[in-house]
């Protein structure tokens, strides 16, 4: 396996310009291209079409180029969005590439890439354990597509999930079924929450008697240090996104991680950007290795006890915005303060996803 990625800045959610330029200039194929993960510049909310809009756009795109319809390359290129590019975050998109190899291993572990789709999940499935052990078995089949041997090379598991909307909701009623709850946005976090503890099944980190309706959004003390998860409405399944190092991987690329264990954590950015075999002088990503750097993919969750480092914060109480908005903005702003680059990958939502008030944040670069 060959894997490689591409990051490509959008002016627009429907822009996919620079990746049709890539395309023309060689640096890819269409046909090998197997996931997309990316920031759109909308609310991040139940009604944020900017999804499956910039969804439909890429998927265009790619069918355009491969002569496929854009049916078939839905089915088969899970392409994952998180909304809401607050504060300097810039909108962009991480397209990754898998190639026959190009030689033979050498031994060392280099990145790969694997993806899986799950079945679509009954609105009264959603949020439960169901939705849990269904996220598991489709990331243990990502892992395989990846060709991962060890749970130790995995780094990164992206998974996107559906949400209730009014209209689910009614349906599940009409047949005489309950839901885990009739807040549309809050089915966001279930849904984040159970396809967390999806990963850290699949991967060993949760034993399998966790996923359980008692432990989600309950017990944050479980919780998967590699997990990102994210929820909308233009899905029903779970589609997931698996980044990790293998030995049978030819790639240029390596990916490592650490864990933010906080909001203002930019120790944990550091220690992620030395794993990947970058050089940092004086705090700063070293200016010689900026150029190594594809992309920092971060999940991040105001601390739940209403104060970061003994501070009092009022992201829970601000009543006009939402605060998965301010904690993006803050994040992307520390993250780019060591890396120099505002066009990172930072969502929200850490329901289970790394410790309390904190989360995973790697990083790919270019090997030396």
């Amino acid at each position: 396996m060959y894997a490689q990625a591409f990051k490509v800045g959008m002016r627009a959610p429907d822009d996919v310009s620079a990746a049709a330029a890539l395309l023309d200039q060689g640096a890819f194929r269409a046909e090998h291209v197997v996931a997309i993960l990316g920031k759109t510049e909308g609310n991040g909310a139940v009604n944020d079409y900017t999804r499956g809009h910039a969804t439909l756009c890429f998927q265009m795109l790619i069918a355009e180029r491969t002569k496929q319809t854009v049916r078939d390359v839905a089915k088969r290129v899970p392409i994952i969005w998180s909304g809401g590019t607050e504060g300097l975050m810039s909108p962009h998109a991480t397209i990754f590439i898998r190639e026959p190899d190009r030689g033979a291993p050498g031994g060392d572990k280099r990145f790969a890439v694997g993806t899986a789709y799950t079945r679509d999940l009954l609105p009264e499935e959603f949020g439960t354990a169901v939705h849990a052990r269904v996220a598991a078995e489709g990331v243990r089949a990502a892992i395989r597509d990846a060709a991962i041997e060890s749970p130790a090379d995995i780094h990164f598991i992206q998974i996107k999930t559906g949400a209730l909307t009014t209209e689910r909701i009614a349906e599940a009623r009409s047949r005489g079924k309950g839901v885990v709850t009739t807040d549309t946005y809050k089915s966001m976090s279930y849904a984040r929450a159970v396809a967390a503890l999806g990963i850290g099944s699949a991967t060993g980190e949760i034993p399998a008697a966790k996923l359980t309706d008692d432990v989600a959004m309950r017990d944050f003390s479980v919780f998967s240090d590699v997990a990102s998860t994210s929820s909308g409405v233009e899905l029903m399944n779970c589609e997931i996104i698996v980044l990790g190092n293998s030995t049978r991987s030819t790639s240029d690329l390596v990916i490592a991680h650490a864990v933010m264990k906080d909001a203002i954590d930019a120790a944990g950015v550091r220690e992620a950007l030395k794993r990947a075999g970058l050089a940092v002088v004086d705090g700063d990503l070293a200016e010689r290795d900026r150029d190594r750097l594809i992309n920092v993919f971060a999940k991040c969750e105001p601390d739940a006890s209403g104060a970061t480092r003994g501070r009092r914060h009022v992201m829970f109480e601000d009543g006009d915005i939402n605060y998965t908005r301010h904690i993006r903005g803050a994040v992307n702003s520390v993250i780019a303060s060591v890396t120099g680059d505002t066009m990172c990958y930072v969502s929200a939502g850490a329901e289970h996803q790394g410790p309390p008030g904190g989360g995973v944040v790697a990083v790919l670069a270019r090997a030396r």
